[in-house]
């Protein structure tokens, strides 16, 4: 979609920064460069934090729709983020490897590659570059030194970034108070409670496994300095867009905006005058929370819910991304086992729909064109749908407007098949649902726990066949139970003939 020429709506993003809703023009012309904070790869990452990809994803997909090339950077932190947002405390990479008696770097390999497969799963575009905070240490180090003169202070524990040094800190959460900072734990000497560390020194007569010397001591690097050393070493500063959670609007993000607007002091254009409206980025943007009214979402209370473990309950990983495209980024969305479920059954309307229109259209070559012939040539059925979804998308990535339109767009009558497939393989670029290539057979997964094997359920159902031929119904309810009671779901009349039922639970 890099080469189309952008259509009709012009995007517009929401902008933390100012609380509006702006005309988006990148830097580059029909370049972006994006920015997201990656996973700490101390566990699995839960639901919760996919959701951050699903809306990332979205984000560089609506780029792409408009026309625009797209570096995309994601990193992955595997150092230096404590185990809450205070400064005193552990690392959570060390404190994983304490409890598992493993090596940390055996840690952080196997939880990269366990999120690099939830981002396969969810059909999440992979970034330009995944980013590894540890490979960036000697940087973070040489970007510590030029601003610690006029920015920093030592203390025994490390160095500490005076937050009152930059004009306007907090602005991104709405403020220059302490309430945002009221749950960090106190540490003696540090001039203000917003202070954070940059560098944090090892304890006397401790040696983690993961630290470097420095000219504060040996130690390792924050995890607010992780992310502004990275986005700036791959993609320069200022650059167009990054994204995060809502709860890094509070403390990662200014913290990441305080040390860029010093750096730029200290080494940008503007030495000796740092800017109040640099920050690094000209927009930052976050997705809400994900909530779990069950409570399942902290990986501190154990049993979180994990996208492998809704993989394992039966449920294809396509239906999250479609329950997380049925809200807007900026909405609280709530998760229950009612609400996937009825993503699943969605998602599958959507592909019998879309796998009943590719049957009709056997031995007809279609594709998805370019965006800017399509919209010449569509069918006058077709082009408001392209239209209403152009401006969906341009309208802050209003997803739930857009999936209607995708449901519209399968069902509408009297019009040529392959101009409607045409059409449905263009949203589909834009929602990334994979509509053109799932079938209903993909979405049948077997639950982890079920008792029973697709042969034997075959088996069964070729069973109860011959019984119904025989018109021995007794038989063939009792094998049908049978099947039910061991969570297959008996389809007659379907080419199907069963799927799974997912073991959501309540």
């Amino acid at each position: 979609m890099s080469d189309d020429q952008p259509i009709a709506a012009p995007l517009r993003l929401f902008n933390s920064l100012t609380r509006t809703i702006e005309p988006f023009a990148p830097i580059e012309e029909r370049h972006a460069r994006v920015y997201s904070c990656g996973p700490t790869v101390y566990n699995y990452a839960h639901i919760g934090n996919l959701r951050a990809y699903v809306f990332t994803d979205t984000l560089r997909r609506a780029l792409l729709w408009k026309g625009l090339a797209v570096t995309h950077i994601i990193n992955i932190t595997d150092v230096g983020h404590l185990t809450s947002d205070a400064d005193a405390g552990d690392d959570k990479m060390e404190a994983a490897a304490r409890a598992s008696a493993r090596s940390i770097w055996d840690i952080a390999a196997h939880y990269t590659q366990a999120f690099k497969q939830n981002i396969a799963d969810l059909n999440i575009l992979a970034p330009s570059e995944w980013t590894v905070a540890t490979d960036y240490v000697p940087q973070m180090i040489a970007f510590a030194e030029k601003i610690a003169p006029a920015h920093c202070y030592e203390l025994d524990s490390g160095l500490y970034f005076d937050s009152m040094s930059v004009p306007d800190y907090g602005a991104l959460a709405g403020g220059r108070d302490d309430a945002a900072h009221a749950r960090i734990d106190p540490v003696a000497g540090k001039r203000n409670p917003s202070d954070f560390a940059i560098w944090r020194k090892s304890p006397p007569g401790e040696q983690r496994q993961m630290e470097w010397d420095s000219p504060w001591g040996k130690g390792a690097p924050g995890w607010h300095l992780e992310c502004s050393v990275m986005s700036q070493a791959r993609l320069g500063q200022p650059f167009d867009i990054h994204t995060g959670g809502i709860d890094h609007r509070e403390i990662h993000h200014p913290n990441e905006i305080a040390q860029n607007q010093a750096f730029h002091a200290c080494c940008g254009p503007d030495v000796g005058a740092a800017e109040a409206g640099f920050t690094g980025a000209r927009w930052w943007m976050h997705n809400n929370f994900l909530v779990d009214r069950q409570g399942k979402m902290s990986k501190s209370k154990g049993g979180f819910t994990t996208l492998f473990s809704l993989i394992d309950a039966g449920v294809h990983p396509l239906a999250y991304r479609l329950l997380c495209l049925g809200a807007h980024y900026r909405s609280e969305l709530e998760f229950s086992a009612d609400n996937l479920a009825a993503a699943l059954t969605r998602l599958k309307r959507l592909v019998m729909g879309v796998e009943g229109l590719k049957a009709r259209a056997e031995g007809v070559t279609w594709q998805s064109p370019r965006l800017d012939y399509l919209r010449a040539n569509l069918h006058p059925r077709l082009a408001p749908l392209l239209e209403q979804f152009d401006a969906a998308i341009a309208d802050d990535l209003m997803t739930p407007r857009a999936l209607p339109l995708l449901e519209e767009a399968i069902g509408v009558k009297k019009v040529p098949v392959d101009e409607k497939l045409c059409l449905i393989a263009a949203f589909d670029q834009a929602l990334g649902l994979n509509l053109l290539t799932l079938t209903r057979a993909d979405l049948r997964v077997r639950p982890k726990d079920a008792a029973i094997t697709a042969e034997q359920v075959e088996a069964e159902l070729e069973r109860r066949t011959v019984a119904r031929a025989d018109k021995d119904f007794a038989l063939s309810d009792e094998i049908r139970d049978g099947l039910i009671a061991r969570g297959i779901e008996v389809m007659d009349g379907d080419p199907l003939r069963w799927d799974w039922r997912p073991a959501l639970g309540s």
